[in-house]
């Protein structure tokens, strides 16, 4: 784990045991409402059995009052914005595809690390490692946006890949997460290989997020390591 990522894991499980009790998620942000999807783009993570079984068993564990449990086929990375879908024109969005899939294709898949859990006021998470090949996809994507749109939502700091597994559904008191926690912080982490980058139109309401995929963008390059690797076994 780089220094990047344990500090933070460490930073905020240190917060979380000073927190009295829960934000709900749920509120809505500014523009947005019941009805009205927004463009982003997300990391998925269908097929990935590892993935599935360490949040089914976290699930089990984390049956308290306050979470809402994240469907399974609902697990995801937000990666970058682009706009509420009355606000990008099918024109605007076929030129972000483009120029993000010609970014994306000199790229690597994402071989990404999850776990442990890294909790705070407004759900529990996953933490994501490396952070480094995940920024590298997400500044690909925002220069992608750049490209086609004036500006570019959301600012470019500030950004750290987690998994949510669970949001806080109303202000429940924390203690008894916070305990419940703190027996499951062990588990090993699992890994995952992610090779798209997925162009979502996101709904956010009922408590959960759903989305239907207009686009993806694949990593089709290859990391020097495997490169390296492949031509080895190929000398044999």
């Amino acid at each position: 784990m780089s220094s990047r990522e344990l500090a933070s894991l460490r930073q905020r499980w240190t917060a979380y045991q000073d927190l009295a009790a829960l934000t709900e998620h749920w509120y809505w942000r500014p523009g947005w409402r019941a009805g009205r999807p927004f463009y982003t783009w997300h990391l998925t993570f269908q097929e990935q059995p590892e993935l599935h079984r360490l949040v089914t068993d976290l699930h089990h564990h984390l049956q308290l009052p306050g979470l809402d449990p994240v469907p399974i086929d609902g697990l995801h990375l937000t990666m970058q914005g682009v706009g509420f879908t009355d606000e990008v024109s099918d024109s605007e969005v076929e030129a972000i595809i483009t120029e993000a899939r010609q970014r994306c294709s000199v790229l690597p898949p994402l071989d990404l690390s999850l776990g442990p859990v890294d909790p705070d006021a407004e759900g529990i998470g996953l933490l994501v490692q490396p952070w480094s090949a995940v920024e590298g996809v997400r500044t690909a994507i925002r220069a992608a946006i750049a490209a086609v749109r004036p500006t570019v939502s959301e600012p470019a700091d500030g950004f750290r890949p987690h998994v949510t597994i669970a949001y806080s559904g109303a202000p429940a008191p924390a203690a008894p997460i916070r305990a419940r926690l703190a027996e499951v912080r062990d588990l090993p982490a699992v890994t995952a290989t992610i090779s798209e980058v997925s162009l979502i139109a996101l709904h956010r309401e009922h408590h959960t997020y759903r989305w239907s995929t207009r686009a993806t963008a694949p990593l089709n390059g290859q990391c020097p390591q495997r490169a390296e690797a492949e031509a080895g076994h190929g000398d044999q």
